[in-house]
């Protein structure tokens, strides 16, 4: 168990690679806060963490449980603000949550669902809870190995782009602006890591957009328990992590062109009418 009890936020942790992480962390003597949209599947879940032996052992009470779907920026707004009401300090944050494929790729406000939850929901998250974290807190965004060029139109209005293009230029978009917040933080707040947990882990996404049953998702968990915890990470910041290489790795070189980035997070501050 570790010796010092962590306050962790997990997206999209009602299943999949998200309660497996939830599982691991609590376990080890975590207080984790899980989200998820539906409020039966956040009730499963909650039951599963509190079976756990280590929650019983460390005293962390029962999982917390927050409903909210995240391709609404109002309802990621409104997560936030539950979270920051109960609690003064968060150390780490999981930006888990993801869509691949959708029968409705289009959110009420005109956007692409997929840039929606994959990229602009994180961001506001990481934004609006930085003031819970400090210099010692993580926070951690799945990327994936698949990043291609993004299309700011296809950001700010919904082109219509084919599932995996928009789900590849979503996830190039957050290993992005990770890098850029990470760098506007320094060492003042807390590292921000971008990862690719793992091409074709065994989990929901991967089976409905890919028709495969995939690798064991605890390979996912465990990078994502290691990057909230090992010391070992403490100055990757703005780093993005390969799981399938299994070390720090260059993303695609547009996360890497200081002039494409702040593009990109310009656009998003746009978005969502952010001042400077």
């Amino acid at each position: 168990m570790h010796a010092t009890k962590k306050t962790i936020l997990i997206t999209g942790s009602t299943d999949g690679i998200g309660l497996e992480t939830a599982k691991m962390l609590t376990s080890a003597g975590h207080r984790v806060l899980i989200h998820g949209r539906s409020l039966q599947k956040l009730e499963r879940a909650k039951a599963t963490l509190a079976s756990l032996s280590g929650s019983a052992r460390s005293g962390a009470g029962p999982a917390e449980g927050y409903a909210a779907d995240l391709s609404s920026i109002k309802e990621t707004e409104a997560l936030a603000t539950a979270i920051a009401e109960r609690h003064e300090r968060l150390d780490v944050l999981i930006n888990n949550a993801g869509v691949f494929t959708t029968p409705h790729s289009t959110t009420p406000d005109g956007l692409d669902v997929r840039f929606v939850v994959n990229t602009i929901a994180p961001f506001v998250l990481a934004r609006k809870l930085l003031p819970l974290m400090n210099s010692s807190g993580r926070v951690i965004n799945l990327s994936s190995a698949a990043q291609s060029p993004v299309d700011l139109k296809a950001l700010t209005e919904n082109t219509r782009l084919p599932d995996f293009e928009a789900y590849a230029q979503s996830k190039l978009a957050i290993t992005m602006w990770s890098r850029h917040l990470a760098r506007s933080l320094g060492t003042t707040g807390p590292v921000v890591i971008s990862v690719n947990p793992g091409s074709f882990l065994g989990t929901k996404m991967v089976k409905e957009g890919f028709g495969r049953e995939g690798r064991d998702i605890r390979i996912g968990a465990d990078i994502l328990r290691r990057l909230s915890l090992d010391p070992d990470f403490e100055g990757a910041s703005g780093q993005y992590f390969d799981n399938d290489a299994g070390k720090i790795a260059p993303p695609h070189s547009d996360a890497l062109d200081d002039r494409k980035v702040a593009e990109l997070v310009r656009t998003i501050e746009g978005l969502l009418k952010i001042e400077r």
